[in-house]
């Protein structure tokens, strides 16, 4: 399972808060959304195995494009590509799972409970502990797909092939799988360069939306709370050394970038203004404090997929620190 977050205190709106977020269990009040987002969060494993195991269809498009007069060759790129664009399916198709279930979660999160965030963290740790699971599964999601070029390739020449087919009307065995409205959308999510993480800031964002009567800052503090707790835990050496594994510091950066990047869609003026509640400094020397291969991927995370990171109102340090 997925390691889970260490005791610590940590300063908020100048008053101490205790998170502990150690195999949080669910109250009676949490059961149900814990029950409904647990479901989604078992099937999270395999499709992270699923993904690192991706090998592609390459060699057989090569051939197949290379040789577009041998109809073996073409079918056995077919053949190939086919069952991919099934996973591929499966995957984006996992991603409204996700987006689902973090509705939920921040439904009960930003909830009018608690007068404020560090309570909801208090109070419902093991809900806290699932989206800290699903920010966790996203990054390292997008990690994996940034390394994989052959899920474009493999996808495009499915489409090219298929509109192929339907021009010279040969029926098309897996068509049925993925229509045209489908395959549309799916283009569209392995288009981004971290599809995951856009569909969760994109579900954050129409959350906000479409909950009006919540103040924005039951989301926004939410996220800046935990965005604190996971820099305390990774920069104070009491609590870092807790840790039982790399693995546990690992979720620990990934999550911390995971709502940095979710607070910047979502705060009116972003995580790197001034006003932030995020301490985006040291945050970003925390990050650079590990060892760059393990990290790159979470700095450009930063880099290239927040909204205000290249804004007017941006410090210039914060600007250096991730170039």
């Amino acid at each position: 399972p997925f390691p889970c977050w260490s005791v610590c205190r940590i300063s908020i709106r100048a008053e101490l808060a205790e998170v502990q977020l150690l195999y949080a269990q669910p109250t009676e009040a949490e059961r149900e959304v814990w029950e409904q987002v647990d479901v989604v969060l078992k099937d999270a494993k395999g499709i992270l195995d699923e993904l690192q195991a991706y090998k592609g269809a390459g060699q057989e498009i090569r051939e197949a494009i290379q040789n577009p007069s041998d109809e073996a060759l073409q079918e056995q790129a077919w053949a190939a590509v086919v069952p991919l664009v099934g996973k591929l399916k499966k995957f984006y198709e996992f991603s409204q799972r996700l987006e689902a279930a973090l509705h939920s979660l921040l439904g009960a999160l930003t909830s009018e409970t608690y007068s404020d965030p560090t309570q909801h963290l208090e109070r419902e740790q093991a809900l806290a502990k699932q989206f800290a699971e699903i920010l966790h599964f996203t990054l390292r999601f997008d990690e994996l797909k940034m390394t994989n070029p052959a899920i474009q390739n493999d996808f495009s020449y499915y489409r090219r092939t298929l509109s192929r087919m339907r021009i010279n009307n040969v029926p098309a065995e897996g068509e049925n799988e993925v229509n045209n409205e489908l395959a549309n959308r799916i283009s569209l999510f392995y288009a981004d360069a971290t599809p995951m993480l856009k569909t969760l800031s994109d579900g954050t964002t129409k959350f906000v939306s479409e909950n009006k009567n919540l103040p924005i800052e039951n989301t926004t503090d939410c996220l800046s709370t935990m965005a604190s707790v996971c820099k305390v835990m990774l920069e104070t050496p009491e609590y870092r050394s807790r840790f039982t594994s790399e693995e546990t510091v690992s979720f620990c950066l990934r999550v911390m970038v995971g709502v940095i990047i979710l607070y910047d869609y979502v705060h009116p003026v972003g995580a790197f203004a001034k006003s932030s509640k995020i301490d985006m400094k040291g945050c970003i020397k925390v990050l650079k404090d590990q060892p760059p291969n393990s990290v790159e991927g979470l700095l450009n995370a930063l880099r290239y997929t927040t909204k205000h990171l290249n804004d007017d109102s941006t410090n210039k340090t914060i600007k250096s620190m991730l170039q």
